[in-house]
């Protein structure tokens, strides 16, 4: 019986079975299994899918569920098929029962008007007009009573309509609509099996592709060789009809039929399309040429025996060939007469012998008999056989007992029947009648040479050869072969196993190339593939198979247990504890050739482990505590002498960037042997202790900053630190830093751990404590301020206080507040790294400028915002040409309207003519509203069709587009579903109802435009199904069209619309002499159109007509004359499956030719910026906001501003720092914008703030510096006027260097004046004061000298003057002449790839040897600066050229070292506090 919760009790399983077949039965036991899985039960989604279809609704579907006994937990397949059997072949009287259980739980009481009503409305949503008879007794009603009304009113509702008034679907349909492979199966020669067999290999040809198509590109290396390069191309052309430069699954399957299965004329039809490279139908003498030119080089390559063209010239054999078969004495061959000529031409005839082996072995085809497979296979391995062994080949065995099986089947020894022919005589002498010679001659040929192909026995001339059926053997089983492994862990090769050592070729084993191999594999399957590579022997030079390659054991780190303990090495990395020993287990074999490199191996290991190649590496495994880094990819196996079970350790990056190997060696240091090995000075990597790569790379910048690593190799630092700092570090930043600069430049060591520094730095700044990845900027500039600190001269800081600009002049300004900051700070990161930004604000009401200065140590520029966003749209227009597409900049605020207009420009349609919708798979999304603001989808893409305006030549029906009544259609009028034409349509509604946009409403006699959705359809069979509707379901495909509607559209005006549209994608009919079997089949393009129009709803699945029961996938639209009252239809265009499989050119769906502004938006968008961009931004005046207020002096309150930063002061070491991350929307993001700069030769200058001259050193003030090259002009009113000072007058760019350079060694380094004095041999300054005077003395002093209004002292630095900005007049040999000489060099480049928090930093640097160096944590190796990554750049680092920075060390003679001891025992507690686990 069914389920108890079933309202169908009354008819039992048993029964209902007793109703189907047992075919129908099996048939929908597995269809209730695929659906269903395991479960034994079928869920309410599965069945309202699965089993009723989609058309069903879903409030009838979940009615019909429930009353089949469906629950929460599913349905029963017992259920299932109870009431399949009731709705499709259950009696009218076991149907009322049904429908009357519906409206009560008793079948045998009563049902309530209440009841029934409520069911109603659910199913309908309405009450037929006749239910009143059906209660004229009362408020209830019997079954009997029930029953008679029903049969009398079987269309008072929906169900009752389906179940008694004809049947709509049935169990089983046996229309059978037939499958692709069945479809290129009756066109072709090819069975059904070859050609699903044929399809799986075509895919994984075209997987091979880069470009995704099978294209010429993919073509080429796969049949070249054996195919010769100048035929590549004509082979490709003769599979690619359609000539889209990609040959379809349809295409190879017709192209393989021709070539090798067709009868012999039609492969020559096949060769000559090959020959004729410009696709005429003719070969001409050039072409005939070429043909002849190859066609010996293919019997070279293929036969040793000769034939009489060989002793010919190619032009006298062509010359030969057309004397004789040239019927039309023009010239050329035709088809005809190349036909006749190969049938008995040698040549001919082995060409096609090697295209029959390329079609079978490269592209797939299987073979039609057994002896055919053994001529393919014998004719490949002859030709392989003379070509000999070829290094970089491979080669595999195959046991000699399954060869010889396979031998007997193949009749692998017999001779080749087309090579037994007698040698046909030369082509050149060959004269017959024409007449009947064709026919009479292929027939001949086919007679003779079709066994290749069919035949089961062959006549030879001296004999009779009868062919035995030998048994087929199995797969490939090499199993004794190989030796019993005792390591049982999966190997990473495909080698299939370690040989036995006894193997013979040829005793134990025959070898067969790659490409046999694979199609023996695919033709019979293996156990064991053994592949074995072709090496050039060192001793001999000659080429080998390497039987036995270096087999190798890998070994991984296997994951400690984490301990239940405190672990405080957290605080320097991931460091495990030092009681927790890294353990290595076997996990991989693998062989490898002797001459395979170290970089090949680990190319190969991390693509088969799908690991990212940065993030393995390779070690040699010695012992336990004794491994070497194999770092050097250029070595081999043979070169490093590793043996067979060599062991190597296969290291994985952890998570968080450190390697767990480095990790090891540091905390078991004492356990494990540290081999020095030495490197160039400065060569060597930092280890990554968890996340520390921005650490890493900012150490390296800092060290290989020149002068200040000569500072503390020397030790300067030991004399100048500064222990007494409150805010310092008592010394510790600057003692570990030292400490590891000299690990990093004593030239022993390829990698160091920065365990003390890390420490330090987390001890005293814990945001860059754990794991997390932080801003190397931001650890950059703590490590130079924790420097500066630690060995800052200036032990008690005086108080400075800050002053306002107050009108008073920039320099004055800018030197009082230069002196107060070198009150305070003095030390050798200031001497090299600090500089001097002038601020100004200015007032937006009152205009009061207030300016300050301020010191950096980095040059943080802002990078350009790109507030624009590409677009590419598709514009597809009427007249069915190919789609274009348009790459657009748009502003992030930019409406649809405005991309209309843009768009319009560029595709020469009015924005009124563009409809813009957004398509999702196979059918429009929604379209774009003008006032809506545009946006980019991932889902779905955005395309513009284009749309006639109304009373255009192009809103109206075809010319030739009559009504029946022989009206002239007069401007074209909207088909408004009943509605009155001056109702203004809206896009979203009219989707709803399947029309589209009205573009305009026009006043009295105007013409309004309407426009219909069409999509393409095909149907999907399935041979597991429940009712006949699911048998063949329909399926949307490619992209969806727009069709013009109007009042005077007829039927066959849509169907010329939409051929119109969709022509392109349709292959045509070939001409009758140039087809192919395949094509002479097809009759799908015999009539006009081949598919056909139905009206649908909106889904596209559904009758727009038909009630759901009737299960309609729509209404066909008949291709007459009447008018296309559509109402709210959308259209579906049905291919018929013919047309589909052959003449449909899927590839070209989304095929689209792209219009040069996407390559050009593209290029606007990856524009790289300059390095001056970035400065002149970082320059430009800014408004404040309204949240950033300033307070005006003079107005006495918070006012809006503008605000201004300018360069004063650079620093010998110029870090620029680019902003790549910015904060919007809540997140950050990373600009990935690319910034071009200088590597040499920088010069900022032109940033510098403009000065005076005149203003800084008054006429009163003479200089021995400045007087050394006076100023033609005396007169101060012209000195700055280059016309005022007669022609050849050069704008002179004064400032006082020597000054300069006094200044800057004396201010900040007591004990630099000597050497100073010593570079200043000609500029003796008066009253100098020798000794340690404080800055504020001397700078005073010299004030005095200067006078009031001079320049006040630069601390170091070149301090650029301009004269009224004319230095950008002055040439580069006179600005240095003349003391411009902030000219800058690249030595070190900061690099991050990848996005915040999440990405990684590394190092460029060019040392001291004049070599640049890659420093990715702990690797270090050598680069070419071409090599080096310059668009992810975050951090440059430049030094001023002609700077003397030995000047900068400090006097160490009679001088005391400061007492460290204390310092290495402050460390030492501390260290050892957070190296004990507690």
């Amino acid at each position: 019986m069914g389920a108890k919760e079933s309202r169908i009790g009354f008819l039992s399983y048993d029964e209902a079975v007793k109703r189907v077949t047992d075919l129908e039965l099996k048939r929908l036991k597995d269809a209730f299994k695929r659906t269903s899985g395991l479960s034994f039960y079928m869920t309410p989604q599965c069945f309202y899918r699965e089993v009723l279809g989609n058309g069903v609704p879903p409030n009838v579907a979940e009615v019909i569920y429930t009353s089949f006994g469906g629950s929460s937990k599913g349905l029963h397949f017992n259920n299932v098929v109870v009431g399949l059997v009731l709705l499709t072949r259950g009696r009218d009287e076991e149907k009322a029962k049904y429908l009357f259980s519906l409206f009560t739980s008793d079948p045998g009481g009563y049902a309530a008007r209440e009841d029934v009503e409520a069911v109603l409305q659910v199913l309908d949503g309405e009450l037929p007009a006749s239910l009143g008879k059906c209660f004229n007794k009362g408020d209830k009603v019997n079954y009997e009573h029930f029953r008679d009304w029903l049969l009398e009113n079987k269309e008072a509702f929906t169900l009752s309509r389906w179940l008694l008034s004809g049947v709509c679907a049935i169990l089983t349909d046996d229309s059978d609509t037939p499958t692709f492979y069945q479809t290129l199966s009756g066109v072709t020669h090819l069975a059904e099996s070859d050609i699903i067999d044929l399809e799986k290999h075509y895919w994984l040809l075209k997987a091979q592709s880069r470009t995704g198509r099978f294209d010429l590109e993919t073509f080429i290396p796969l049949v070249s060789p054996p195919i010769h390069i100048s035929l590549c191309e004509g082979l490709f052309f003769a599979f690619d009809e359609n000539r889209d430069n990609h040959i379809d699954f349809k295409e190879i399957s017709c192209g393989l039929s021709a070539c090798c299965r067709g009868p012999i004329a039609e492969r020559q039809k096949f060769c000559f399309k090959v020959f004729d490279v410009d696709r005429d139908g003719v070969l001409s003498h050039d072409e005939l040429s070429d043909m002849v030119l190859v066609l010996l080089e293919v019997w070279k390559d293929n036969r040793i025996d000769m034939v009489p063209e060989l002793y010919n010239n190619v032009s006298d054999i062509a010359k030969g060939i057309l004397k004789v078969h040239d019927t039309t004495k023009l010239g050329y061959l035709t088809l005809e007469d190349y036909q006749i000529w190969s049938v008995q031409n040698a040549l001919a005839h082995e060409f096609l012998n090697l295209l029959f082996q390329v079609c079978h072995i490269v592209l797939g085809l299987t073979p039609a008999t057994s002896e055919e497979e053994g001529q393919i296979i014998r004719g490949w391995l002859e030709r392989e056989n003379r070509l000999g062994l070829q290094p970089g080949h491979s080669w595999f065995l195959i046991s000699v007992q399954w060869w010889q099986q396979w031998k007997n089947y193949t009749n692998y020894d017999q001779p080749s029947i087309l090579n037994s022919l007698q040698t046909l005589k030369s082509t050149a002498t060959l004269a017959a009648d024409r007449s009947d010679e064709l026919e009479g001659i292929i027939h001949a040929s086919e007679r003779s040479t079709d066994g290749l192909a069919h035949a089961e026995t062959a006549k030879i001339a001296h004999g009779h050869i009868s062919f035995q059926a030998a048994q087929r053997p199995g797969a490939i089983d090499n199993q004794d072969l190989v030796a019993i492994d005792s390591i049982k862990v999966p190997t990473l090769t495909m080698e299939g196993g370690r040989l036995k050592r006894s193997l013979r070729n040829h005793r134990h084993f025959e070898i067969v190339p790659e490409l046999v191999w694979r199609a023996l594999y695919h033709w019979y399957g293996a156990n064991l593939n053994l592949p074995r590579p072709v090496i050039l022997n060192s001793n001999t030079g000659q080429a080998e198979l390497e039987l036995f390659p270096c087999y190798l054991l890998f070994l991984r780190h296997e994951s400690a247990t984490p301990s239940s303990q405190s672990n405080i090495w957290s605080n320097i990395g991931n460091v495990p504890p030092p009681s927790v020993p890294l353990t290595r287990v076997l996990v991989y074999t693998a062989c490898f050739s002797r001459k395979a490199s170290i970089k090949d191996i680990h190319l190969f290991v991390s693509h088969r482990l799908r690991i990212k190649e940065e993030t393995i590496r390779l070690w040699l495994y010695n012992s336990e505590n004794y491994l070497t880094l194999l770092d050097d990819e250029d070595h081999t196996l043979e070169s490093l002498q590793i043996q067979d079970e060599q062991q190597l350790v296969i290291e994985i990056r952890n998570k968080d960037m450190s390697w767990p190997e480095e990790m090891s060696l540091i905390t078991n240091s004492s356990k494990m042997e540290r081999h020095k090995v030495p490197t160039e000075k400065g060569a060597t990597g930092l280890s990554n202790l968890g996340n520390t790569c921005f650490m890493n790379s900012s150490i390296q910048c800092v060290s290989n900053t020149r002068p200040l690593t000569d500072y503390f190799i020397t030790g300067g630092h030991f004399y100048e630190l500064n222990r007494s700092n409150p805010i310092g570090m008592q010394g510790h930043m600057a003692k570990c830093y030292g400490d590891l600069v000299m690990e990093l430049w004593n030239g022993t060591q390829k990698n160091v751990a920065p365990l003390k520094l890390r420490w330090t730095i987390a001890k005293y700044a814990p945001r860059f404590n754990g794991f997390q990845q932080q801003d190397s900027q931001e650890l950059l500039a703590f490590l130079l301020d924790g420097l500066h600190e630690d060995l800052n001269r200036v032990h008690e800081k005086p108080y400075v206080e800050l002053k306002d600009s107050d009108g008073r002049p920039d320099w004055e300004v800018a030197s009082e507040a230069w002196e107060n900051h070198l009150r305070r700070n003095r030390s050798i990161v200031v001497d090299l790294f600090h500089g001097q930004l002038k601020s100004q604000v200015k007032c937006k009401t009152c205009g009061h400028i207030s300016s300050r200065f301020d010191p950096f140590n980095f040059l943080s520029l802002p990078l350009p915002m790109d507030r624009s966003m590409h677009l590419e749209i598709t514009v597809i227009k009427l007249d069915g040409s190919t789609p274009v597409c348009y790459g657009l900049r748009l502003n992030m605020d930019e409406k649809y309207t405005g991309l209309k207009k843009l768009l319009s420009v560029m595709c020469k349609l009015k924005p009124e003519q563009i409809l813009l919708a957004e398509v999702h798979g196979a059918k429009i999304k929604n379209f774009s509203q003008d006032h809506q603001k545009v946006r980019l989808t991932v889902s779905s893409f955005l395309c513009a069709f284009e749309i006639p305006v109304p009373g255009s030549p192009a809103s109206k029906p075809p010319v030739n587009s009559i009504t029946s009544n022989g009206h002239q259609e007069n401007d074209p009028v909207l088909i408004w579903n009943e509605w009155p034409p001056s109702a203004v349509c809206n896009p979203e509604a009219s989707l709803a109802k399947g029309f589209l946009n009205v573009q305009n409403i026009l006043g009295n006699g105007s013409a309004v435009t309407g426009y219909i959705i069409a999509m393409h359809r095909k149907m999907m069979r399935t041979e597991l199904y429940f009712l006949s509707s699911q048998k063949n379901r329909p399926s949307l495909f490619g992209m969806p069209l727009i069709v013009p509607c109007t009042v005077h559209t007829t039927k066959k005006n849509l169907y010329d619309a939409v051929w119109m549209q969709v022509s392109r994608l349709v292959s045509p009919l070939p001409p009758q002499d140039s087809s192919n079997h395949a094509q002479d089949c097809d009759d799908s393009m015999g009539y006009q159109y081949p598919f056909t129009l139905r009206a649908v709803d909106k889904d596209g699945t559904s009758c727009a007509f038909c009630p759901w029961y009737r299960f309609c996938s729509g209404c066909t639209i008949s291709c007459t004359d009447e008018r296309a009252s559509l109402s709210n239809a959308y259209i579906s265009v049905d291919w018929d499956p013919t047309a589909l499989h052959l003449r449909y050119q899927t590839s070209l769906e989304r095929v689209f030719e792209e219009h040069c502004s996407v390559e050009m938006s593209h290029q606007t968008q990856a524009e790289p910026i300059s390095l001056d961009s970035c400065l002149n931004a970082f320059t430009s005046e800014e408004e404040l906001g309204e949240d950033e207020l300033y307070y005006c002096s003079k107005c006495e309150t918070h006012r809006l501003a503008t605000k201004k930063l300018d360069l004063w002061r650079l620093p010998p070491i110029l870090i620029v720092h680019f902003k790549r991350f910015h904060f919007v929307n809540g997140c950050w993001i990373k600009s990935q914008k690319i910034v071009k700069f200088p590597r040499e030769n920088f010069d900022p200058s032109n940033f510098l703030v403009s000065r005076d001259l005149e203003l800084c050193f008054p006429h009163s003030y003479t200089s021995p510096a400045l007087s050394r090259e006076p100023p033609p002009c005396q007169n101060s009113s012209t000195s700055a006027n280059p016309k005022a000072c007669g022609g050849g007058y050069e704008p002179i760019c004064q400032h006082p260097p020597q000054m300069n350079r006094r200044l800057r060694l004396s201010n900040s380094n007591e004990n630099l004046e000597e050497s100073a004095e010593a570079e200043s041999q000609d500029y003796t300054p008066q009253d100098d004061t020798a000794g340690g005077d404080e800055f504020g003395l001397r700078s005073e002093h010299l004030l005095e000298s200067v006078s009031a209004y001079s320049l006040k002292a630069s601390t170091r630095h070149t301090d650029v003057i301009r004269i009224h900005d004319l230095t950008t007049n002055c040439s580069t040999e006179s600005r240095k002449r003349k003391g411009f000489d902030s000219i800058y060099s690249l030595y070190a480049i900061s690099c991050h790839t990848g996005i915040m928090g999440g990405g990684h930093y590394v190092t460029y640097a060019k040392n001291p040897n004049g070599k640049w160096y890659y420093y990715n944590d702990s690797s270090c190796k050598e680069v070419h600066f071409e090599e080096i990554d310059t668009d992810s750049a975050y951090m440059l680092f430049y030094e001023q050229q002609g700077v003397n920075y030995s000047q900068f060390l400090p006097k160490m003679d009679g001088q005391k070292m400061a007492d460290t001891s204390g310092i290495d025992e402050d460390f030492e507690s501390d260290y050892k506090k957070y190296c004990v686990i507690q």
